[in-house]
């Protein structure tokens, strides 16, 4: 089953250097033992919220505005695709993210058009 994996946490939270060089190097080394695993299908990070664009369509207007639809504690700062066997293993998986240790990380099940809940 596939899941996506959302790597939040706050924006503004600047790391020091020493640490912001461990945590990339961390990610790095993590995104290698998944891929060695077959679990990682793909993943990136994601721009700050300052270059993102909510698109709304409303009465058959399409309304556009710069940033998050939302105020919120934590932003979506990345994310990574997974093919696990099953929730247990995905949550293993999120677990072992490097970010997990910093912010968070929601895990959801993929739902596929042609299924039913």
């Amino acid at each position: 089953m596939q899941y996506m994996m959302l790597i939040c946490g706050k924006e503004t939270d600047v790391l020091p250097p020493d640490e912001q060089a461990a945590l990339i190097a961390d990610t790095e080394e993590w995104v290698k033992e998944m891929d060695g695993r077959g679990v990682r299908r793909i993943g990136n990070r994601l721009r700050l919220t300052e270059a993102a664009t909510t698109v709304r369509v409303r009465e058959g207007e399409t309304l556009l505005s710069d940033g998050p639809f939302a105020e919120t504690k934590e932003q979506i700062l990345g994310f990574d695709l997974i093919e696990c066997a099953d929730l247990e293993e995905a949550l293993e998986v999120a677990s072992r993210h490097p970010s997990a240790r910093h912010g968070s990380i929601e895990v959801r099940p993929l739902w596929p058009f042609d299924e039913e809940d």
